[in-house]
């Protein structure tokens, strides 16, 4: 068996002022995707099931290639991620499968070697990290691990329909120079807020994202969720930058949580007619990797301050 959490949209996407520097930072929820690996001797094929998780199949095959003999079973999964709704259901599938195909195959599956792996099927999300990630979906590849936050309550609501997250990701996006040394500044603003567990700051570059993407992807019930927000008190609102969701997140410590929850919950109701709430995932002990300051040195921080 294997398992991967899934996520709630992201709390920053966008490209920073370098070659393939398309990024993302994961919030990760307690929504689960597992995956059963049932080698079979007699059977010379791999077979899934769901038969459309044909992605999940690809992995499995491409697994088996690399260990002696021959392989056959049947790869089950079952997942209470939504799909196409940027919540990260494929990539948490697909984490899952190489766990549990590792864990039957009893073959070493390193970060690295998902990474290599998941780079020859589609852009991936960072959900193979236990942390929250600074994350270069299109490539496959971690930038850098910025630690854990403590939960967060969120109200989410789907606009409906789907999104085919590969299709948005292959589409070029054309940032300028003033957008990329944007989301650098908001990465670095993440990468200090995390440590300090700063939820404000947190919400806070979490909404200024949302706002960036409605060029990319525009969602109509942004202002009014934001509006939501203010009344009741939230930290900010996250979205599934190329899917359908949209969030208000609450401190979850805070002793009138449950209060502001149920506001919000009712307000997002009469808006979309569709309500779920999620709780974000803490990694306690999980230590944070300084991130490079990207912006450039007119523009740092240290310049701003004393220059």
């Amino acid at each position: 068996m294997g398992t991967a959490f899934g996520t709630f949209g992201e709390l920053l996407q966008g490209a920073l002022p370098e070659e393939g520097g398309d990024f993302l930072v994961t919030l990760p929820v307690a929504r689960w995707s597992m995956a059963t690996f049932r080698q079979d001797p007699e059977a010379d094929e791999i077979a899934v099931r769901p038969s459309h998780k044909e992605k999940a199949l690809q992995l499995t095959r491409m697994i088996a290639e690399e260990v002696p003999g021959p392989v056959g079973g049947v790869l089950t999964l079952s997942s209470v991620i939504p799909e196409g709704k940027g919540l990260a259901s494929s990539s948490a599938d697909l984490v899952a499968t190489a766990r549990a195909v590792s864990n039957a195959l009893n073959t070493p599956m390193p970060p690295a070697r998902i990474e290599r792996l998941l780079a020859r099927i589609e852009p991936t999300d960072g959900v193979l990290y236990p942390a929250i990630v600074a994350f270069h979906h299109r490539t496959v590849r971690l930038r850098a691990i910025l630690g854990s936050l403590p939960a967060m309550t969120v109200v989410g609501i789907d606009e409906g329909g789907g999104v085919d997250t590969v299709d948005f990701n292959r589409t070029p996006k054309g940032f300028s120079t003033a957008e990329s040394c944007e989301y650098a500044r908001l990465l670095d603003r993440l990468a200090d807020a995390i440590p300090r567990h700063d939820l404000e700051e947190v919400g806070t570059v979490a909404t200024r994202s949302a706002l960036m993407n409605q060029s990319l992807r525009y969602k109509r019930s942004l202002e009014p969720m934001l509006k939501i927000c203010r009344d009741v008190g939230g930290l900010g609102v996250a979205i599934g930058h190329s899917g359908t969701t949209l969030g208000v997140l609450l401190d979850a410590r805070d002793s009138s949580c449950t209060r502001r929850a149920t506001a919000a919950a009712r307000a997002c109701a009469d808006l979309a007619g569709n309500v779920a709430v999620y709780r974000t995932l803490s990694f306690p002990g999980v230590p944070a990797r300084p991130v490079n300051s990207l912006l450039p040195a007119w523009d740092s921080p240290w310049l701003r301050l004393n220059g």
